[in-house]
């Protein structure tokens, strides 16, 4: 089942409950008081003066990009008169500033892209020798540039982001800059135009953009220490390309994603799956968030496959990226494991980096750790409010044969399908507190065509009913209901939500050979963990008798239910009941501790030592 991409309009699309109140927060919050207008910190450092004196390295001039992309959806979305003449302010500032060969960036001259780099120096994180972030954030302001011009056609914003284009094409063809010399990470923080790029050549169809966006890419390749396919295609684990940068290697398999959809070639699609289970099986938290940062000098890189630590790291720019390259492998096959990835990270690690007023961000959130809003300029305030911004364009899609329902919570839609008319489709629903999702559907013409419902893979036993006929729901797919679908026609899908255990192993093991040759392997380190779900939710508790950051458990014998139970209320909590102490109360992670700076959430307990586990 191909959705072909195609999703509703942003202003046909409604998402209500948990979903709908972080946009809202959104709109009121990051979207209406960090950009305002050209004299907005972030903004102001576009200007011509205080570009020709920056010589610092950093990526500031990313949140112009970031801030455009998520404004002009939910401007859009929201048909918000004050937020739409702010973004067209400044959008229209930056097209004033554009330099004539294109320049829209916000270093000096000597610190430009289009001046060659000096050999890069050995380091650990493969810097260029000059750093410099001007390709990631002339990547942004392209995206950004492109997203208001889909929303609010105007040539003026087209025409900037081509002579970005352009610029790229001159100094990476006709100068012969590799590309790869220009970015962080063996140049993983440039090669993430391909993305723009490939975006740009849908844009306006030219050839050039595309023929840019794959040169860019076999330059990645060819980087002996990226060398992003070759790598992939010999069996390379997420952690061992490049530095194993989260963030940017998620940016680039979008790119990679969007070049394959445009071109078919098998081996980005081989790519892109080994890709994305080395990530899914091996490198996600609980709640969904790419992690890594333990026993390694940057927090944001992967772990090797098989570490395990409930103290690892999720930036939040890692779940937007994550989120992106689920939202292009569902475009391109409609399985449903893509959407799971995405409701399951939006739920949980998204969302428990949020703060209640829209405004403050979680740089870092942890499985087990303080909660901590981050300062003014960091790259997560930004990215936290793209990737929410993502969410209505996902939620529903129209397939070859009708309509598919991606994500559940309240809210609406309204698609357009040649047999039926106007469809739309309401979901009247507590999820993802309650299992219970009802849709109604009202169609302008009775028609038959097919309605796909995503079962969660956690939802065994799920069942959907039709005018009293029950329809299979087998978990991790979509169901199917294909019929006659009249005016005021209701689906009723009821999910159980039963608590579920998760375990996770802290483990070490050293493997040699005795001078036989005998292979020797032995246990030095082991810590056992228990975490507990519930639906799509991830649950935690705060600091475990008001000062414990650890509690170790000891499970009782019987089966889970009798020492697990869920209580019910507006946000129903989970209790673990361990006999020989008080309970234990937990919460859906992305509220535990109430959402405020400096609170502690608990997600895996230690589990006491058991004489019946293997050898120590």
């Amino acid at each position: 089942m191909s959705i072909a991409n195609d999703t509703p309009a942003a202003s046909k699309v409604r998402l209500g409950g948990l979903l709908g109140e972080a946009l809202d927060a959104n709109a009121r919050g990051r979207l209406s008081h960090f950009i305002v207008d050209e004299h907005s910190p972030a903004i102001v450092i576009f200007g011509p003066e205080q570009r020709a004196t920056n010589a610092e390295g950093d990526w500031y001039g990313e949140h112009a990009g970031k801030w455009l992309y998520a404004a002009a959806k939910a401007a859009a979305r929201t048909a918000d008169a004050d937020l739409l003449a702010r973004l067209r302010r400044v959008a229209d500032f930056l097209v004033s500033v554009q330099e004539a060969d294109g320049y829209l960036g916000t270093y000096a001259p000597e610190r430009r892209f289009m001046r060659r780099q000096r050999p890069k120096p050995v380091s650990w994180n493969g810097e260029p020798s000059v750093r410099t972030w001007d390709i990631w954030n002339h990547a942004y302001l392209v995206l950004g540039l492109l997203e208001v011009h889909r929303h609010f056609p105007e040539p003026r914003y087209l025409d900037a982001a081509r002579r970005i284009g352009d610029l790229c094409w001159h100094t990476l063809i006709d100068e012969g800059i590799d590309i790869t010399e220009l970015g962080n990470h063996h140049g993983m923080s440039a090669t993430v135009l391909m993305d723009p790029m490939a975006e740009l050549h849908l844009a306006t169809g030219e050839q050039r953009y595309l023929d840019l966006a794959l040169h860019v890419l076999g330059q990645a390749d060819r980087n002996p220490a990226l060398a992003l396919l070759q790598r992939v295609e010999a069996g390379a684990d997420a952690s061992e390309i490049a530095t194993g940068k989260a963030y940017q290697l998620a940016w680039n398999l979008v790119g990679l994603a969007k070049l394959y959809r445009i071109t078919g070639d098998a081996t980005y699609r081989r790519v892109l799956d080994r890709m994305w289970h080395s990530i899914r099986d091996h490198h996600l938290t609980l709640g969904g968030g790419p992690w890594g940062g333990v026993a390694h000098r940057s927090r944001e890189v992967f772990n090797p496959a098989g570490v395990f630590s409930p103290y690892g790291y999720v930036e939040t720019c890692s779940s937007l990226a994550w989120i992106q390259l689920n939202r292009e492998l569902l475009a391109i096959s409609g399985e449903a494991k893509y959407a799971e990835e995405i409701e399951r990270t939006a739920y949980n690690d998204l969302l428990g980096a949020q703060a209640p007023n829209g405004e403050d961000w979680c740089y870092y959130v942890f499985p087990n750790g303080r909660r901590v809003h981050t300062t003014y300029w960091r790259c997560c305030k930004s990215s936290g409010a793209m990737a929410l911004e993502e969410l209505p364009g996902v939620a529903y899609a129209r397939t070859e044969d009708g309509i598919a329902v991606h994500l559940y919570g309240a809210g609406a839609a309204e698609l357009v399908l040649p047999v039926a008319g106007k469809v739309v489709v309401e979901q009247r629903t507590a999820y993802p507190f309650e299992g219970e999702v009802r849709l109604k559907l009202a169609v302008e013409h009775e028609a038959r065509f097919a309605v796909r419902l995503r079962v969660p893979s956690w939802a065994a036993g799920a069942v959907i009913e039709v005018d009293g006929d029950v329809v299979e729901a087998a978990p991790g797919a979509y169901a199917v209901i294909e019929r006659a679908w009249r005016d005021g026609d209701e689906v009723v899908l009821r999910l159980p939500m039963a608590i579920r255990t998760h375990r996770a192993m802290n483990r070490n093991v050293q493997e040699s050979r005795a001078p036989d040759g005998e292979a020797v392997r032995q246990q030095v380190l082991r810590f056992d963990y228990l975490a507990v779900t519930r639906g799509p939710l991830v649950y935690a508790t705060g600091l475990i008798d008001g000062f414990k950051v650890e509690e170790t458990v000891r499970v009782p014998d019987g089966p889970e239910s009798e020492w697990l139970e869920s209580v019910s209320g507006d946000v129903p909590r989970v209790v673990l009941r361990l006999g020989y102490r008080e309970p234990l109360v937990f919460e859906p992670y992305f509220c535990a501790g109430g959402r405020v700076d400096g609170v502690w959430r608990l997600t895996w307990m230690s589990l006491a030592p058991d004489d019946a586990s293997a050898p120590f």
